[in-house]
């Protein structure tokens, strides 16, 4: 692509950079190794377990700050020695976003199932921060309704009439996202009279567990489904501000990989800036990815099981579910890449990235000519023409072309008067 010259068409695989099928050496492999067992330190001694990490006092109070600075946007002017108070927040946002789904014990819901203040953000379909929690939460506000996961079952009741904002189905369908998101917001921190720490929304699809009620997992001297030990992980903490601190040793693996990957190609391999640009077109890249956070997985998921005891709850409140599921994702990617499997949408996104390459080439190569100088001409190639025109012999257009070969300092290809050079068969035109 680099000897691409102007004008050249060139086919799809010609629009390829050469650095599409690199091959990892001994040092990346190495550097993903590294890369990853940092992480994996990170999460083993700093990250943990909910209650005894030391990076979750910092996401805690970052979520604590995010919640705050959204209540003062929708007015939250709190009294003197309550700036600082997220309770005070929560509290306000409660009721500026009230809902109809807000039943916290089972003594709400009729006694149909077990319920408590510590999981019925679990249990509650529409209390999640994801695409099913505001499906189930739009429906839920349109249809006065309440829908809960429990024990593998979906089960939904009525509750009182409740009347979105707006005079028409789209402003009372942007009424019920605004009123969705505002809840969580108000939720996510915990809830405004907890004690403690309080109880936060669930990590992302994590309240797909509930559908999982089988298994037989040895939880003290009891044994649970998978489905029950999801709900007393999240009990003890494993909500999405803890997802948070899962995520840093993960977004430190992977920018560390990337960013030493960039530095080993610009002044190792001396390839141009403009290709060491980490991106997943790079398949050596892709495979250090995969290293490092199976490196950061194994290390995690070995100190989650040394120090569970056989309790699998232990074992899933100290599990990187976020490290997990990077690992996994990655991983299918490259099977889909490496079987020739693409999405329609990702063919079409690749096409304009290697489109937008060959322009950049283009304008790269156009920044370098003279443009001033291609005016000047162009401007005197039309003065030419135009006076071309105008000339109505042969006599008139010969002293024209003289003067414009003198003016633009040509050596004329003969000598002498041009009707002696033609007839003499020995003379040369000679262009220079």
């Amino acid at each position: 692509m680099r000897d691409m010259d102007i004008g050249t068409l060139r086919n799809e695989k010609d629009l390829k950079p050469y650095f599409y099928h690199d091959k990892c050496d001994k040092y990346d492999y190495l550097i993903a190794v590294g890369c990853g067992a940092i992480a994996g330190m990170v999460d083993i001694f700093l990250v943990g377990a909910p209650g005894g990490s030391k990076l979750q006092t910092w996401t805690d109070s970052q979520v604590d700050k995010t919640v705050m600075l959204f209540a003062k946007t929708w007015g939250w002017s709190p009294r003197e020695g309550k700036e600082k108070s997220v309770a005070s927040a929560i509290g306000f946002l409660e009721k500026k976003f009230p809902v109809n789904y807000d039943q916290r014990h089972s003594g709400d819901v009729g006694g149909l199932f077990n319920m408590s203040a510590k999981n019925h953000h679990m249990k509650s379909l529409a209390h999640s921060p994801d695409i099913i929690g505001l499906f189930f939460s739009i429906l839920n506000q349109f249809t006065s309704t309440s829908s809960f996961l429990s024990n593998g079952q979906l089960i939904t009741i009525q509750t009182d009439t409740y009347e979105l904002q707006g005079h028409n189905f789209v402003s009372k369908l942007f009424c019920g996202v605004a009123n969705w998101f505002g809840h969580i917001m108000s939720d996510v921190a915990g809830s405004s009279g907890a004690v403690g720490r309080g109880s936060g929304v669930v990590i992302p699809f994590y309240e797909l567990f509930q559908l999982c009620d089988f298994g037989s997992l040895q939880v003290g001297s009891d044994r649970n489904t998978l489905a029950t030990v999801a709900t007393k992980v999240f009990q003890g903490g494993y909500d999405a501000r803890f997802g948070l601190t899962m995520a840093i040793p993960v977004v430190l693996c992977d920018l560390s990989i990337k960013l030493t990957w960039a530095i080993k190609h610009y002044f190792y391999h001396k390839r141009p800036l403009a290709e060491c640009i980490p991106s997943k077109r790079h398949d050596d890249l892709r495979i250090m990815l995969i290293i490092g956070d199976g490196t950061l997985c194994l290390m995690d998921g070995a100190d989650a099981a040394i120090r569970s005891g056989g309790n699998w709850v232990t074992f899933f409140l100290r599990l990187n579910i976020v490290a997990w599921f990077r690992l996994v994702s990655l991983v299918f990617r490259e099977v889909c890449i490496r079987a020739g499997i693409s999405l329609p949408l990702q063919k079409q996104l690749d096409a304009y990235i290697r489109i937008n390459e060959a322009f950049a080439l283009y304008l790269s190569q156009l920044e370098q000519i003279d443009i001033e100088l291609f005016k000047k001409e162009t401007e005197q190639y039309d003065k030419m023409l135009e006076m071309m025109e105008e000339t109505d012999n042969e006599e008139e257009l010969h002293v024209l072309l003289l003067n414009e070969y003198k003016a633009l300092g040509i050596a004329l290809p003969y000598s002498g008067s041009f009707d002696d050079f033609m007839k003499d068969e020995s003379s040369i035109l000679e262009f220079k």
